[in-house]
């Protein structure tokens, strides 16, 4: 979509929102194939009629150019030409309805595949991923920054803003005496690897290091209250100890370096649709490096003649938090998050509920080196859900204390970073 169309979209939102009749458009919308059906799902249990309408809107911005002038039509065919005529003066474009008859065959084309007129739209669009490896005709055709062809697009999220998105870390290193948590040496190795690659993949980072936890939360809430129409994703990343936490559906929190502890839980409900609505639709990434609990995994033996699974030289320590006092270089667990309606979320984290996280101290932690070398290797090629997987084969064969990454998915659709 044009800029002149989401700045039309959003001066208009105000009116949209509180006149829009969204029940017509249902139909409509499918048939054109502007949403597919699941995505219209998600817009009508949005709630109310006027929240079903906000997000509808939001929603439209990442459907592409030919959103803007099928949406005008859509609006006339319903009776509700004078919203589409508000759009259209906001916008400066014409105020005839555009002619729909040319968009179909530009949607539809493939390469290596024979158009077929009689094919409908709306299904061919909606048809799941796992068909594609039904179609060895159509070869995909690599974007940089995207690795998508047309024919996924739908099932893609589109990253088109420079930069596509804020991308906040939390440091924590040196906690309070009192606090009983030790210094996390190693951790600014980590820091620095994930600000160069954060800014490669075109993200504006901002680091902030040791904070207590009522300042992780006065920055978490900062960053969520700031306004994010014109981006299309959010990642936080939080460096520190964790613990085990009571939680709904992600375990885990993090400490401050007073050594008070944050739920993580608490800390995506921050950017959920209600309480970050310019991140609705889009999607919103979580790097925990710390413990999921206490225990240390060491292991079941397996046949290896792979040199990466011998025991790393060096100084080796625990992330995790002990429920005990700790002793000798033992640091604190990491931590998972979880959100009343977890749509668009992402949480990786460097350990398994219940388990430690191992960090180096002259190299960082093996998540986050693990982590960094498959971004920079696969990120212009492979989607975020395939390259976690990389990162935990890669981290779960590393030493003899054993250590699996988890991760908690509720994203719609593929994430393809944005490579400079």
């Amino acid at each position: 979509m044009e800029e002149a169309q989401r700045r039309a979209l959003r001066r208009g939102r105000a009116r949209l929102v509180a006149a829009l009749r969204v029940a017509p458009l249902w139909g409509p919308l499918r048939e054109r194939g502007l949403f597919t059906r699941h995505m219209l799902e998600d817009v009508q249990s949005a709630g109310s009629r006027g929240e079903q309408a906000r997000q509808l809107v939001i929603d439209l911005e990442t459907r592409g150019k030919r959103a803007f002038p099928v949406f005008l039509s859509i609006l006339r065919d319903t009776g509700q030409g004078d919203l589409a005529d508000m759009l259209a003066e906001e916008c400066g474009c014409p105020s005839a309805p555009p002619q729909l008859v040319d968009l179909r065959p530009v949607e539809l084309e493939l390469p290596g595949e024979e158009h077929h007129e009689n094919v409908n739209l709306p299904e061919r669009l909606s048809i799941p991923v796992q068909a594609e490896s039904e179609r060895p005709r159509v070869p995909p055709v690599p974007v940089r920054g995207s690795a998508v062809d047309k024919w996924n697009r739908d099932l893609v999220y589109q990253l088109r803003a420079d930069p596509c998105g804020r991308c906040l870390i939390l440091n924590n290193i040196n906690f309070a005496a009192d606090s009983g948590l030790c210094t996390r040496r190693g951790s600014d190795v980590d820091c620095e690897k994930l600000e160069k690659r954060f800014r490669a993949l075109s993200f504006d980072v901002l680091t902030q290091r040791d904070l207590e936890a009522q300042d992780m939360v006065s920055e978490l809430q900062k960053l969520a209250r700031r306004d994010h129409s014109a981006l299309d994703c959010c990642i936080v990343v939080i460096l520190s100890h964790g613990c085990q936490t009571s939680h709904i559906q992600f375990p885990g929190g993090v400490y401050g370096t007073d050594g008070k502890p944050i739920p993580i839980e608490k800390i995506v409900n921050y950017f959920n649709g209600s309480n970050c609505p310019s991140l609705r639709g889009k999607p919103k990434l979580f790097f925990i490096q710390a413990c999921g609990g206490e225990q240390r995994d060491r292991g079941f033996v397996v046949d290896s003649s792979s040199p990466g699974d011998e025991a790393p030289r060096g100084s080796v320590e625990s992330d995790a938090t002990p429920f005990q006092a700790p002793s000798g270089n033992v640091d604190e667990s990491d931590a998972v998050a979880s959100l009343p309606t977890p749509s668009d979320i992402l949480v990786s984290y460097s350990t398994f509920p219940g388990f430690v996280s191992w960090r180096e101290v002259s190299s960082g932690s093996w998540y986050v080196e693990t982590l960094d070398s498959v971004l920079d290797q696969y990120a212009p090629s492979e989607d975020l859900l395939n390259m976690l997987l990389r990162v935990a084969n890669a981290v779960s064969a590393k030493g003899k204390y054993k250590q699996i990454p988890g991760c908690f998915n509720f994203l719609r659709k593929k994430f393809f970073f944005k490579c400079k």
